[in-house]
């Protein structure tokens, strides 16, 4: 840092608890009055035993209670070298915050206890925090005042000081690092200041007592600044020639004259004029340039005057809706008024669009309640692809029992599978402190009106039983838990926990292998499941010890089911609806890429279930077959098809290989190696686990896309026509998928108040990162040139093909 560089922390910024060291106390306590008989002494040698107690005081006023350190009685100097840390954080501090110490005896009656007390404020005259050791002259007989300004200040008044406060605070700047180290040099400064300290003393005759404090220091110095305020020192002036930078905190804040001006070129009086107003060739180029921004771009002063001058031209388009609901000065009741009035009429925008309107940069009752309105167009299957954000999107919302809340309730009396869904993303969200009320009431108002459903509505059942239905999801996953504590606390390798849990299931738990009644499946609730096979289930050997359970179902068939417990699986649950939805998405532009997306449901802050596919991962396939090809050979071989495996085959392996390679690079999944990597039997390719996501990854320079070189063999390598055509599929995905980048991006705001941990440590950054793989500033014709370059670039890294050895060895002596 150059001698002219100043950089500082804001006292605003700094979120810890206040700390201090009391250190010790110099000079000599006043000895005490013998009463004991008139021919002793008038006094005595005093042995004391002392305490200080500290109290905060705030702008005059006591703050939090005050503070003791343990009693010293050693003797002169009393040392305490004690740590006090304050309830109070430092950005809860004003500028007059000061600090009131009093030494107390307790070795003497209740007049003489009083040692003397001292007051510090913690911002000098500068307004930065003071640290490092500070020498504070006690008051005798006084209790720190800590009224401002304070009657027993512990700075040594300016006309008393002399050399030795000179030469103390210049050792305080010594310890803080500010003045360099001459070894030879400092130790003679401190013998000499050693004698000036001798000579003072016998000066002054030993008549006044020090408290030493020791403040904490931090990297830079730290500046006074309320939060939320604007307030800082004038740079001071230099007379040189050089540039010097000054913080401005109005940087980003409305300009109050443009803002005035803004509103007198917006004034209502001129909406007559507005409504036959057109947009010249160069405005319509900006207004489409606008309208094609993402729902994470922020508009700017001139783009919302011009959405707002062409606002009645623009009803017609509908994509221009939510871009001109952004700029309405919503603090204008007039303003506001107008916009609600526009909106009724505008022509009616799409889902994607809606679900940009529940975000919480609408916080509109009115506008909110126009998205719900779109969103009561879409068909079940649609809406269940977007419930778990739309559950989300209640935290968003003005009140309890909002109007999204009843439209998603409504919507689940209908349909079954919807409710149980339903009720389990809002039950999940129940344990989450600050919104757990609302959710609550969610939950109550479907139970409410479910119960109140007459026999026929849903099939033969009524409410009560419907609902009862779904309340034995819960008693059923809850029994789960209690037989994974029971196998994990079983001594032993995975054969013997995987016998206690089928000891478990064929004796004390035997209500389990038939139901007294069909249950619905959590994860499927159309299918009624009726007992659990204790020969079929197992348990899988990890940490965990997640649960393989095969359930019968009611029309005779079996279906599988993994159980975690200990485990968040929400991040999992989120990226799976992810695929499920890209998968859609594909379909619906007829482009099928045999994409598995396995359901995943989280029926708990650290359990859930998992379906359960057979399958076998790319590591242990390369450890007993050596290739992909050799594997897929075994399954389905052609003597005549292309590598000795069928031709559909190898068509459904390069269709998933790219679906897949598309959708990890987009949703930045991270920590791919070739164990979370598996291959179905026929020829199917799928990820699973995705503890990293949205470009977080703990391995070192991860490829942009997950592709690994066996993947490539499997296509007959870099050269061959199969590995061309898998390039030209996830450059087809990849464009399809960017057509709907409004809608992924949509979905990802709506889970920014979620506590799933690659989201909430930061939201805009991780929709940001997101919006940056959609490349939205490039053509379908130049985003075919980038993916192309990126596959080849992924294909060419080396280094991750090392980090995979690596692991693979790890696993190996696991």
């Amino acid at each position: 840092m150059s001698g002219n560089e100043f950089r500082f922390f804001l006292s605003c910024d700094i979120n810890l608890p206040v700390t201090f060291s009391i250190e010790k106390l110099e000079g000599l306590l006043p000895p005490i009055k013998s009463t004991n008989s008139e021919t002793e002494s008038a006094t005595e040698e005093r042995r004391a035993e002392l305490y200080v107690e500290c109290t905060l005081y705030i702008d005059g006023a006591p703050f939090g209670l005050p503070t003791r350190t343990r009693l010293e009685s050693t003797g002169p100097p009393y040392c305490w070298n004690e740590l006090i840390t304050l309830s109070t954080k430092y950005r809860d501090l004003t500028v007059h915050s000061q600090l009131a110490l009093t030494v107390w005896d307790v070795s003497c009656e209740k007049d003489e206890g009083l040692i003397g007390g001292a007051t510090i404020l913690l911002f000098n005259s500068k307004k930065q925090l003071k640290t490092g050791k500070q020498k504070l002259r006690l008051w005798p007989g006084k209790e720190a005042d800590g009224s401002f300004p304070t009657t027993t200040p512990g700075k040594v008044p300016r006309h008393e000081r002399g050399e030795l406060e000179r030469l103390e605070k210049l050792e305080n700047k010594y310890e803080r690092g500010q003045i360099q180290c001459v070894d030879w040099l400092d130790r003679l400064t401190i013998k000499a200041k050693e004698r000036i300290k001798e000579r003072e003393s016998s000066k002054n005759g030993g008549s006044h007592l020090y408290l030493i404090v020791d403040f904490c220091s931090f990297e830079h110095r730290v500046v006074f600044q309320e939060s939320g305020a604007n307030f800082l020192l004038p740079s001071p002036l230099t007379s040189t020639n050089e540039i010097v930078i000054v913080w401005d905190p109005e940087v980003g804040k409305i300009n109050p004259s443009e803002h005035k001006q803004l509103k007198l070129a917006r004034s209502l009086t001129r909406g007559i004029i507005d409504r036959d107003l057109k947009p010249s060739i160069n405005e319509r180029k900006s207004i489409q340039r606008i309208l094609k921004y993402p729902p994470t771009r922020t508009l700017s002063g001139d783009e919302r005057q011009l959405l707002w001058k062409f606002r009645f031209s623009l009803m017609s388009e509908k994509r221009a809706l939510t871009k001109f609901l952004r700029c309405v000065e919503w603090s204008d009741i007039q303003e506001a008024k107008q916009a609600l009035e526009l909106m009724g009429k505008w022509v009616m925008i799409d889902v994607s669009d809606a679900l940009e309107l529940l975000s919480p940069v609408f916080e509109s009752e009115e506008v909110r309640a126009y998205a719900v309105s779109v969103l009561e167009r879409a068909d079940d299957e649609e809406l269940q692809c977007y419930l778990l954000q739309l559950v989300q999107a209640l935290r968003f919302e003005r009140s309890d029992k909002s109007r999204l809340s009843h439209f998603l309730v409504q919507r689940a009396l209908r349909n079954i599978e919807f409710a149980s869904f339903l009720r389990w993303y809002v039950a999940v969200e129940l344990h989450d402190p600050a919104y757990a009320k609302r959710f609550y009431c969610t939950h109550e108002i479907l139970e409410e009106n479910m119960m109140k459903l007459a026999a026929g509505v849903n099939g033969d059942e009524d409410g009560f039983k419907l609902w009862q239905s779904l309340v034995r999801q819960t008693e059923l996953t809850a029994q789960l838990c209690s037989i994974m504590r029971d196998v994990r606390n079983v001594r032993g390798n995975t054969q013997k926990k995987i016998e206690k849990l089928r000891q478990l299931l064929s004796g004390l738990l035997s209500e389990l292998t038939y139901f007294e009644e069909p249950i619905r499946s959590p994860m499927a609730p159309n299918v009624l499941i009726t007992g659990i096979v204790p020969s079929e289930s197992s348990i899988f050997k990890s940490a965990l010890h997640p649960l393989r359970l095969t359930f019968r179902t009611a029309n005779g068939g079996s279906c599988k089911i993994i159980f975690k417990k200990g485990d968040d699986i929400r991040q999992d649950q989120l990226v799976i609806q992810m695929v499920s939805l890209m998968d859609r998405l594909l379909k619906l532009e007829n482009l099928d890429l045999h994409l598995t997306p396995y359901k995943v449901l989280a029926t708990g802050q650290d359990e859930g279930m998992l379906e359960f596919i057979p399958s076998r991962s790319l590591a242990q396939i390369l450890s007993e077959h050596r290739s992909i090809i050799s594997y897929l050979q075994k399954f389905h071989p052609d003597e005549h098809g292309p590598f000795g495996i069928t031709a559909t085959c190898l068509e459904t392996f390069i269709k998933s290989c790219a679906g897949y390679s598309v959708i990890t690079y987009i949703l930045g999944i991270g920590d791919r190696h070739l164990d979370n990597l598996l291959l179905r039997d026929d020829g199917r390719l799928f990820h699973v686990d995705f503890g990293f996501i949205l470009g977080r990854d703990p391995k070192p320079f991860p490829p942009p896309m997950k592709l690994c070189k066996e993947m490539v063999e499997a296509m007959g390598g870099a050269e061959s026509q199969y590995y061309t055509r898998f390039k030209s599929y996830c450059c087809e995905a990849y464009n399809i998928l960017r057509k709907s980048s409004n809608l992924i991006l949509n979905l990802f705001h709506l889970m920014a108040g979620s506590n799933i941990p690659d989201i909430a440590s930061d939201p805009e950054k991780g929709i940001l990162k997101l919006q940056e793989k959609f490349r939205l500033d490039l053509d379908d014709e130049a985003c075919i040139h980038f993916f192309q370059d990126l596959i080849n670039e992924s294909v060419s890294a080396l280094f991750p093909q090392m980090v995979e050895t690596i692991h693979r060895w790890a696993q190996y002596w696991r």
